[in-house]
Order: structure tokens, then C-alpha cells, then sequence
């Protein structure tokens, strides 16, 4: 991602994937491409790449077991629900679930709300949430759940296609199974802003795997 730009703060425990047996070249995979001819369209494809590596984050599926039947706020799982509505093509939930990891202290929510105004050529609201991306990483950090670390959210496979597209500058988005699995989620009553708000269910993680 450029310099200059709404950089992504990601977690400290983010990992570089590892090559598997796919033969996927990750080093290339994660090499920027030239940049893009707008701001508006090197927003976007930096905010795909942000939202990829959220779903390859070894923490992804516990993260979203901590929305499940639970009132507390926990941004981690909102974070990583967010990503994946958006490379499931839901970017109005994804919006409200960052928005709701932000408020919870996610640097990296905040990070992802400038890159998707920006990509909208919001620019105002790019800036506002990307001051308050900067504002949330050198604050204090609120008490952190220790999450065990499990398979992949996603399907190694699927993730290697994610980052691919980002490499080839193409839009991300999940393969047809894995996007209807997502559109079945339990919808919460319309909100006024977002309309139809995604929830998180007690089987996603494992019909994601299936």
C-alpha cells in the first residue's frame, strides 16, 4: 500500500501467510501492483487487500464466535464480520459492523471506514475516520481477549484467490457457496442508514469450513 495514504493499521498478531502445498507464491501475492490511476480506485483496492488479510488472521474465527449470543461489544469479531461482508459484496453491513469495531477501539476498523469512503470519493469522512484511525493506534489499548489461534476462517485456497485478485487489481469477492452462506446470514430489523443489518450466527464459522 502507498505511503501517505490511509495506511492499514493491522494487528501486531497479523500474520505473512505461509506458502503452502497450493505452490501459492505469497511473497508476490503481497507485493503491491503500480499504482492506481485515482485515489478513489487505489482506496479501493487497498481496502481490499485490508479486508483479505483480516480474514486470513489465524484469531479470524475465534474473533467471530465472540459475536455469537453475546451483548458485550467485541470489536475483534465485528472487525473480522465486517471484512467478510464486504468481500461478500454487503458493504453497507460491512460499514456498520466497522463502525461498530471503531467504537469498540479498532484501529483497524477505523483504518478500513477511511479506505471505503475514500473509494466512494468521500473524502471528508475518509479524512474524519482516518484521523480517528491514528487517534485509536497511539491510544491506550483496552484489555484484549486472549484468542486461541484455529484453522482459517476461510478455505486456504480461497483466501490464496483473494489476495490474486487483489495482486491482479481486480475486485475481491468470495466464490458462490461461500457468498450464498453469507447471504443466509439472520438479518436484524432495517436500520434506517444500512437497511438490512447482517448478524452473526452460531453455524457460520462452520459452514464457511464446510
Amino acid at each position: 500500500m502507498s505511503a501517505g495514504r490511509d495506511s492499514l493499521h493491522l494487528p501486531a498478531r497479523a500474520p505473512r501467510p505461509r506458502p503452502d502445498d497450493t505452490g501459492v507464491s505469497w511473497e508476490r501475492l503481497l507485493t503491491a501492483p503500480r499504482p492506481f490511476p485515482s485515489e478513489h480506485l487505489q482506496a479501493a483496492h487497498e481496502l481490499d487487500l485490508a479486508a483479505s488479510l483480516v480474514l486470513a488472521m489465524p484469531t479470524a474465527a475465534a474473533s467471530l464466535d465472540l459475536l455469537v449470543d453475546d451483548r458485550r461489544i467485541h470489536p475483534e469479531g465485528a472487525l473480522v464480520l465486517g471484512a467478510l461482508l464486504y468481500v461478500a459484496g454487503h458493504r453497507d453491513g460491512a460499514q456498520f459492523w466497522w463502525q461498530f469495531a471503531a467504537g469498540g477501539g479498532s484501529y483497524t476498523a477505523a483504518s478500513c471506514l477511511s479506505l471505503l469512503h475514500r473509494s466512494l470519493g468521500e473524502f471528508l469522512d475518509a479524512e474524519v475516520w482516518r484521523r480517528q484511525a491514528e487517534t485509536l493506534a497511539v491510544g491506550p489499548r483496552p484489555p484484549q481477549r486472549v484468542l486461541e489461534a484455529r484453522d482459517t476462517l476461510l478455505p486456504p485456497g480461497v483466501l490464496a484467490e483473494l489476495l490474486a485478485l487483489c495482486h491482479e487489481g481486480l475486485d475481491v469477492k468470495l466464490p458462490p457457496r461461500l457468498a450464498a452462506v453469507v447471504h443466509r446470514l439472520p438479518v436484524a430489523c432495517d436500520d434506517p442508514e444500512y437497511g438490512e443489518l447482517p448478524q452473526v450466527s452460531t453455524t457460520l464459522v462452520r459452514d464457511l469450513a464446510g
